[in-house]
């Protein structure tokens, strides 16, 4: 049995307490502790602008299990964009990250690192097309990423905003996206 494999098993296999999230990153299972208020108002308000965005046959989550087989790394973004069809898979059964069509990760103190660095090589490595990282840390002043078009396992595009400004998602979004409630 491979090491993904194992670390697969092992997550799938936790008793994780509510409101908590495993993840498979580079040192291992993690657990993660249930977030803040401000970053779950960001999640809600980033979740109430894709819901009149995202198309049909597309859902939109908050909980989904993402897997990067080739990465050895499997994460529960902050938000995820996926065609619907792929949730026909068994309970517990990670989708491919090469499925998703956009992960939003928002920062956490505890998780930054993780967040802008080791998530957004690991979503490049996938590829998933978008990946928006919210950043309420960051220095100057909080930010708003979309990196996008990934080739060879880094993003080769990126657009960031300061809080209180918009960006565009493209297609199949063709949304703005304000950031003045973050």
């Amino acid at each position: 049995m491979s090491n993904w494999d194992t670390r697969l098993r092992e997550w799938q296999n936790l008793d994780v307490p509510e409101g908590w999230r495993a993840e498979i990153t580079s040192a291992g299972v993690r657990l993660t502790p249930p977030v803040d208020n401000g970053h779950s108002r960001i999640a809600a308000s980033v979740h109430r602008a894709f819901a009149r965005a995202v198309p049909e046959d597309r859902v939109i989550l908050q909980t989904l299990g993402i897997a990067i087989r080739g990465a050895s790394r499997l994460y529960l973004p902050d938000l995820v964009v996926v065609p619907e069809r792929e949730l026909s898979r068994p309970d517990n059964v990670p989708v491919p990250a090469e499925a998703a069509e956009l992960v939003v990760e928002i920062v956490s103190q505890g998780n930054a690192r993780t967040d802008r660095v080791e998530k957004l090589w690991a979503y490049a490595q996938a590829p998933v097309p978008l990946y928006l990282l919210i950043d309420r840390y960051a220095e100057p002043k909080p930010s708003v990423t979309l990196f996008s078009d990934p080739v060879d396992g880094h993003y080769r595009r990126s657009e960031q905003v300061s809080f209180g400004e918009e960006i565009r998602l493209p297609a199949p979004f063709d949304l703005v996206l304000a950031t003045a409630a973050f």
